[in-house]
């Protein structure tokens, strides 16, 4: 028999196919063209306000898990400018985006996430952690958050 490629991908059980993106994945790259947009008319926003607007959009959970990284980010690394960075709140460290929180809620994850770039000063030998999965945010968390911002941060 010929195997043919086909662009519909398997995902779970047999029942379940996916074509192309997911409606959470188009929505990211809508919202990432309407930030590059509006960074190419030169438009005068406030990125912080926006980044805050979009936080307090988000679910309850969510929405503590990321006003308090953003605190910590902005305690941490005063230099990191906010911004939105498909849809969601980033830090930026010379106009390259540097750490971004990516909420359980925009693809229907199992959990936030925290991610640094490849900018981020975390490089420990071969082999290292870019994207850290939260779920929620204890005092020894917090710690060690800040921590990571500040060693990222250089």
């Amino acid at each position: 028999m010929k195997r043919t490629h086909s662009a519909v991908q398997e995902s779970g059980p047999a029942t379940e196919r996916h074509e192309g993106f997911t409606a959470e994945e188009r929505e990211a790259m809508k919202e990432r063209a309407k930030e590059l947009k509006t960074a190419r008319r030169g438009s005068k926003t406030d990125p912080e306000g926006e980044v805050l607007a979009k936080i307090s959009e988000m679910p309850e959970a969510d929405r503590v898990l990321a006003e308090k990284v953003h605190e910590i980010i902005k305690a941490g690394a005063p230099q990191l400018t906010s911004r939105l960075w498909y849809g969601m709140p980033a830090y930026a460290k010379n106009g390259k985006i540097f750490c971004f929180f990516q909420s359980a809620q925009k693809f229907k994850s199992k959990y936030a996430t925290l991610g640094f770039s490849d900018q981020a000063a975390l490089d420990d030998g071969a082999m290292w952690p870019a994207s850290y999965a939260l779920t929620r945010l204890t005092a020894a968390e917090e710690k060690r958050v800040g921590a990571l911002v500040k060693q990222a941060a250089g």
